[in-house]
């Protein structure tokens, strides 16, 4: 096996372990919501894991990406293709952490200063 054919089965590698921890944090949100179906935060509770699961897989897929795109196919327009793969996913991830928190992730200090259960509201 040469150094190509390596690179690209780890980056496959780490695309099914993106893939498995969407899938598996679906199954796991939908289950953990179970309990909490007469409580009125089912909804809520069952966005925020399955979002966190989502971006965490997100994140292992980007990683996929850079480094197949990196080590294989090192040329302009793969590494355009990338670059705007990225700029989508960091979108969708920072659309995602807005929903999920109520605050954009660089407003870390502020959601720490507001008590969890007003932060979904925003407040």
């Amino acid at each position: 096996m040469n150094f190509f054919e390596v690179i690209e089965t780890v980056g496959k590698t780490i695309d099914a372990v993106g893939v498995t921890v969407i899938a598996v944090g679906a199954l796991i949100s939908a289950v953990g919501v179970i309990p909490r179906l007469k409580t009125g935060q089912a909804y809520r509770v069952f966005r925020e894991q399955l979002g966190r699961s989502i971006l965490l897989g997100l994140e292992f897929l980007v990683a996929a990406d850079i480094i197949r795109t990196v080590a294989v196919t090192p040329d302009a327009r793969s590494v355009a293709v990338l670059g705007g793969i990225v700029l989508i996913r960091t979108f969708l991830s920072f659309s995602m952490e807005l929903e999920i928190t109520g605050y954009w992730p660089w407003q870390k200090s502020r959601r720490e200063a507001v008590p969890p259960e007003n932060a979904a509201a925003g407040q």
